[in-house]
């Protein structure tokens, strides 16, 4: 008989390692023209692999080459993000990744929501039941 063991408790294991996700959530709310351009789930999803990767490596490199407070509130990666230094440089990294991503032919014609064929074929079901 196998012993009483109490289930394990339900664990979170974040997707995006804190604060680069919030620096690039931040960007995204600041620039609606990302919406634009990553308008579908998986060109969404692509973004914010890219794009938090990209951001992640960017100020990977200012941290090397910019001293940050010890003492501040703000974790390094908020330090150099929103300082007005190197602000610029993080937003236009975010910018370039939705470009690029929208630019992506792998992408192209994918739609979100259904297509007017659907969108008839729908109909024409609820028609049938309705009457």
């Amino acid at each position: 008989m196998l012993p009483d063991v109490e289930p394990a408790e339900d664990f979170w294991i974040p997707l995006v390692d804190e604060p680069i996700g919030a620096i690039v959530a931040e960007i995204q709310q600041e620039r609606p023209e990302i919406a634009e351009l990553v308008d579908s789930p998986s060109r969404l999803l692509a973004f914010r692999t890219f794009a938090y990767i990209r951001v992640g490596i960017l100020l990977g490199r200012l941290l090397v080459e910019n001293e940050v407070e010890a003492d501040s509130e703000a974790t390094w990666a908020e330090q150099l993000a929103h300082s007005p230094k190197h602000h610029d440089k993080v937003v236009r990294e975010v910018v370039a990744v939705a470009e690029e991503i929208a630019a992506d032919p792998a992408y192209a014609g994918e739609q979100l929501g259904p297509s007017d064929e659907e969108r008839r074929r729908f109909s024409e079901f609820a028609r049938r039941r309705l009457a």
